[in-house]
């Protein structure tokens, strides 16, 4: 059976597991204390061109947005985000489980604006009840979205100074960040996001890795006892050098970049093969995830060799499914899903 349901359904790339067995029977000092988690915070430093970086490797996306949100904001502090953000929707309400609200905004695109920030920043600090309100702390947003799509450089700089502005911070989830990095469709650059963006992680579990994501706080800015907080939050690994192996070498010779751009070459050969199949999209997404609009028949017939995302229904013969590349694809699985429509 086929799978496009996502970009983490593989294990990881044979690179890493070729440095997993290699490394095996060596001993090094724990929590990240170890000889390749420095390694990869040095690489990934440079790859940002940010020496002054603070990096840290946690688990799993959701942990490691419940733990840099959790940090950097006051008990009295919510996060705002879009309404269709990672954290708003699809989370588990781990954000409100640790006590901050997620102050959802309006979207475009699966975006959140500059304008529109600035005006609820703004609205608030002109209520004259708002030390009865949840202050908004920082601003989130993922690159790409949760609909595919990514921002400018333009937007980013303009959502940056609306943070800098308010003194907020600005946090980039960077969970498929390979394959927003590496579109065909993009102006921004990793070094672009360090500058734009207070902190933000480069996800790997998504993108080669068999889990993990690097944290990187970008103007030598890390909360207090962040170790300690990683830890509070389930997401501080004892066996640290795995996640640090993994990075250093996902980040030697362009590896990172390279298994990305695989994915955005698939996902482009599967939106052109959809088009020359006059199947209708949801959205325009320039990224690995692909939102193709099927009849309900042929969704049915489909689901029974293929395994993708149902999205939303449409209309009442009509659903909105997801089709996700990632770095394992192959030219031969999307011209079978193709095949196969």
């Amino acid at each position: 059976m086929l799978s496009f349901e996502s970009d983490y359904t593989e294990g990881a790339h044979e690179a890493i597991l070729k440095r997993l067995v290699e490394t095996n029977r060596e001993q090094t000092p724990g929590y990240g204390a170890d000889p390749y988690c420095e390694a990869a915070k040095a690489k990934i430093a440079a790859a940002c061109r940010c020496p002054e970086a603070d990096i840290y490797f946690l688990t799993g996306g959701t942990q490691t947005n419940q733990t840099v949100i959790d940090s950097l904001l006051e008990n009295y502090e919510g996060v705002v985000a879009a309404e269709s953000g990672h954290v708003n929707v699809h989370e588990a309400g781990a954000i409100e489980l640790t006590g901050h609200k997620v102050l959802a905004l309006a979207q475009k695109e699966g975006k959140l604006a500059a304008e529109t920030v600035s005006a609820y920043l703004k609205a608030f600090y002109e209520d004259g009840s708002h030390e009865h309100m949840v202050f908004p702390g920082m601003v989130y947003i993922s690159h790409p979205t949760e609909l595919g799509t990514l921002y400018t450089k333009a937007e980013l700089a303009a959502l940056s100074r609306v943070c800098g502005e308010y003194k907020i911070p600005l946090y980039l989830d960077g969970a498929r960040l390979g394959y927003g990095l590496m579109s065909l469709d993009t102006d921004v650059t990793l070094e672009d996001i360090a500058r734009f963006c207070d902190v933000f992680y480069i996800g790997g579990t998504k993108v080669g890795a068999l889990f993990g994501e690097a944290v990187v706080f970008t103007k030598n800015n890390a909360p207090r006892q962040f170790v300690t907080q990683i830890k509070q939050h389930g997401a501080l690994l004892a066996k640290g050098r795995l996640l640090g192996l993994q990075f250093d070498t996902l980040f030697t010779d362009g590896l990172y970049f390279t298994i990305s751009r695989q994915a955005i070459l698939m996902a482009d050969r599967l939106k052109k093969g959809l088009k020359e199949k006059k199947i209708p999209f949801l959205i325009d997404s320039p990224t690995n995830q692909q939102f193709a609009v099927l009849e309900n028949d042929t969704l049915r017939r489909l689901s029974s060799q293929v395994g993708f995302s149902v999205w939303e229904p449409v209309d009442e013969n009509h659903t909105a499914v997801r089709f996700a590349t990632s770095w394992a694809t192959t030219a031969e699985m999307v011209d079978q899903l193709l095949a196969l429509l």
